[in-house]
């Protein structure tokens, strides 16, 4: 079986740097398309994803005029049309165009260029996001920077509102921290929760979410006060919601609990909790049964959290795992099984043999727990 591409070659490969090649040139006959191609390519091999963004963004200097403004204008005018505004998500755009927006974030935090600058950012949002390169401006200036984004988070382009949040983030993954304190960007929120495209009421979420790590209070008041609001069409605030608590709720989080209508005391007695076959074998499943009855009616969340054995074998790193979500009858019994893979190949992270536990949370509520051995995995004869 042929082996899948890499996510940088499928993203960042000779085809798509031709593509911007050709797209520039046509806007600005003067540019050596083939030499800027060929310097890129070359050194792709030896570089990871963000890297290949910085490389493209440093010969695009290197090839475009000196001045930036020029430059900029340039590429602004390569671009191809903005991403489809009819539709409400599953709509990334194309990670070619990453670049301008790193190009701007290069050479462009200045005072004199800030307005250009961000309106360049603007633009090249709606074919790529310029998530990242904001934060170095909100960073540089943050007044005016936080300032046009709460105008465009009710920009007519999805894309521009989806910018002010995700942007914003306290916590964005691979990007560069912010200044501003978290409170700061909630009136951008508070223009968002309502949105009715799904690729913007997300990052709101993954926004709280973000915000709950390190301000549990802010985020579920903030919730609350939306859901009041009606502003918002009750499934997908619902969604909003439960997206945004994920991280409280899986560290059992009584207030985020309560939230839900979830009792922090649940009346659940656990008449069985075993792992079906032991030892567990690295590349094989982990699997366990759960049995339990509820002395009253109760809404139950379930979750099961793995405690893995590090390489030294001295201590355990946790994480936690959604199980079941149910409405359990008085007197009702539930049998629930699960089957967790332990493959030896997971990208996010190594397995080594040794003791393990498993525990059963509910409510979030420790409720029962086993203990399990691991082991290396037994190599084919």
């Amino acid at each position: 079986m042929a082996k899948k591409p890499l996510l940088k070659d499928q993203l960042f490969n000779q085809a798509k740097v031709k593509q911007i090649a050709d797209e520039i040139q046509r806007m600005y006959p003067q540019f050596d398309k083939n030499s800027f191609a060929e310097r890129i390519v070359e050194r792709f091999p030896h570089l990871e994803l963000k890297q290949r963004i910085a490389c493209i963004s440093e010969n695009l200097h290197a090839f475009l005029p000196t001045d930036y403004r020029e430059a900029t204008s340039i590429l602004l005018a390569s671009l191809p049309p903005p991403n489809d505004n009819t539709k409400t998500d599953n709509d990334f755009g194309d990670f070619i165009y990453a670049p301008y927006a790193e190009f701007v974030a290069r050479n462009g935090v200045t005072k004199k260029d800030l307005y250009f600058s961000l309106a360049a950012l603007k633009e090249i949002t709606m074919r790529f996001s310029a998530e990242d390169a904001i934060r170095r401006f909100i960073n540089a200036f943050p007044k005016e920077t936080m300032e046009e984004l709460q105008k465009w988070s009710n920009d007519s382009h999805y894309h521009v509102r989806r910018l002010t949040s995700e942007g914003t983030r306290p916590k964005l993954p691979w990007s560069q921290k912010i200044i501003i304190a978290p409170e700061q960007a909630i009136p951008i929120l508070d223009n968002l929760f309502s949105d009715k495209t799904r690729y913007v009421t997300r990052s709101v979420a993954n926004h709280i979410n973000d915000i709950s790590k390190s301000d549990p209070k802010l985020a579920i008041t903030t919730l609350q006060r939306w859901q009041k609001s009606g502003k918002q069409n009750s499934k997908e605030m619902d969604y909003l919601i439960n997206h945004a608590l994920r991280t409280l709720i899986k560290q059992g989080n009584r207030d985020a609990m309560k939230f839900l209508h979830f009792s922090t005391s649940p009346e659940v007695e656990i008449l069985q909790f075993r792992i079906n076959e032991t030892p567990v074998v690295i590349g094989k499943s982990l699997e366990f049964e759960v049995t339990l009855t509820a002395k009253k009616d109760e809404q139950l969340l379930m979750d099961y959290v793995l405690y893995f054995q590090s390489k030294a074998g001295n201590r355990y790193t946790k994480k936690v795992f959604k199980l079941k979500r149910a409405d359990v009858a008085a007197g009702e019994r539930m049998v629930i099984c699960k089957r967790h893979p332990m493959a030896a190949d997971m990208t996010t992270r190594k397995l080594y043999p040794g003791e393990h536990k498993i525990e059963l949370q509910i409510n979030g509520n420790k409720m029962a727990e086993q203990v399990f051995d691991l082991q290396a995995e037994v190599a084919d004869k």
